[in-house]
């Protein structure tokens, strides 16, 4: 494993890596958080600027807002600075780019340097504030100045997402550092680079995640032998009652996630809801999907803020949660109770999904306008089998799917690659109880 970089010396800098990471969502919600280490020479100056500009020209065609992690970043010569320069004047007209978490000598670097379009940070969560501040002055701006004809200005919804983003990847990025550390400490690898490299490969081939297939790296039994999970066979797809309609693959983790939001929604005829899914590394509830939520309620959500909510005592209790009235209801602590409130919701139910065992993986939440409603008798039936539906295919996705996924990253890294069928398929998890 090479030096740290706090310790390289001048004379051998360590090659550049940079490590491009693009936040779920919405195109709007996106953020591309280029993750640097390593030593930045004169040498190697004009082909850091050359990378770094192809990440940048890539953000800005795709509409991510660019954000330089710079934590394990040593800065040598007025050449990386020039070279930065440069970078940032063919940005001019574009969003600033942001520097968070510059080792002293950088920052002061930069700033000496007076650069135009760069806007450096302590730490991620200072920058964060500072996006959330500016969208606040923003929506206080009068209407005539608020809506300028600028297609390169943020919007105060945009600032809004991309603030939810960011911290979404906060929330994220312990996580993967956990599993680059575990992949360097099996496979022998160089840096944290190549580790990165080998999970964003498999999570593109087989369609997973990258916050899910490095949460399952985390908790997976270590391999033992050339393969991870010897003996597995590939078993069928489970019987889904009222996910497998209109031909959705369910080897599509977004594609199923989204249906069982859609078909919640339309069961319960609910206005708004979202789906949150136990991550195992965290033992903690994310947020998967949602719709027809204010802003305020999907930040409260992102925080992952759970005590007095619903979502956290359904977990718990293991049963269905409602809400009838969400301005009265003790079960709620006053911070949800006024983040759903502002959402225009006065009732809600929140239905865990529960996996034959009991365990639950995730919780179902919806929401409506008036206060006093409660689902009918009918319609709870159909909640509860959509339930036990998510949670035969979370199962199913998770023992298949997945572990195709890590298959081919243990293969990938001792270099036994085969040619996996992302097809694969495992036996019905079970039944599943309400």
């Amino acid at each position: 494993m090479p030096q740290p970089a706090s310790q390289a010396q001048p004379s051998t800098p360590f090659p550049l890596v940079i490590e491009s990471s693009v936040v779920e969502g919405l195109p709007a919600e996106k953020a591309l958080l280029l993750r640097m280490s390593g030593s930045l020479g004169a040498e190697g100056a004009e082909a850091w600027s050359a990378e770094l500009g192809g990440h940048l020209a890539k953000a800005d065609l795709e509409g991510l807002r660019p954000v330089l992690d710079m934590a394990h970043v040593q800065l040598g010569g007025a050449a990386v600075l020039r070279a930065l320069s440069e970078t940032t004047r063919t940005r001019t007209g574009r969003p600033d780019l942001i520097i968070v978490r510059a080792r002293p000598g950088v920052r002061e670097a930069v700033h000496l340097a007076r650069l135009d379009g760069v806007r450096l940070y302590a730490t991620l969560d200072e920058a964060l504030r500072e996006l959330a501040r500016a969208a606040t002055r923003t929506a206080d701006l009068p209407a005539w100045r608020s809506q300028m004809a600028d297609p390169l200005r943020p919007s105060y919804e945009d600032l809004r997402k991309e603030v939810r983003a960011l911290r979404a990847r906060v929330r994220t990025a312990p996580v993967i550092g956990m599993a680059q550390g575990l992949i360097m400490v099996r496979y022998g690898l160089p840096d944290s680079g190549s580790a990165f490299q080998a999970l964003r490969e498999v999570s593109q081939r087989f369609n997973v995640p990258l916050r899910v297939l490095v949460s399952a790296v985390v908790v997976a039994r270590p391999p033992d032998g050339p393969a991870w999970f010897p003996g597995r066979h590939p078993l069928p797809v489970p019987p889904l009652r009222t996910l497998a309609r209109d031909g959705r693959d369910p080897r599509y983790r977004r594609q199923m996630i989204d249906a069982v939001l859609h078909e919640a929604l339309a069961v319960g005829r609910a206005s708004a809801g979202y789906l949150r899914c136990v991550d195992p590394a965290v033992n903690a509830l994310v947020l998967e999907s949602h719709h027809g939520c204010a802003d305020t309620f999907l930040d409260h959500l992102v925080r992952g803020w759970e005590e007095g909510t619903a979502d956290a005592a359904a977990r718990l209790r293991g049963r269905p949660v409602s809400v009838p009235d969400v301005a009265a209801d003790g079960l709620l602590s006053e911070e949800s109770r006024r983040v759903l409130l502002a959402t225009g919701a006065r009732a809600l139910q929140s239905i865990p999904v529960l996996s034959s065992a009991g365990a639950c993986t995730g919780v179902l939440t919806l929401l409506w306008p008036e206060a006093g409603h409660r689902p009918g008798a009918d319609r709870t039936e159909a909640l509860g089998l959509l339930a036990c539906d998510t949670a035969a295919w979370l199962s199913w996705y998770h023992r298949s799917v997945l572990l195709d996924a890590l298959e081919h990253l243990h293969q990938l890294l001792t270099g036994r690659v085969t040619t996996p069928d992302p097809r694969t398929t495992e036996a019905h998890d079970g039944g599943c109880r309400n």
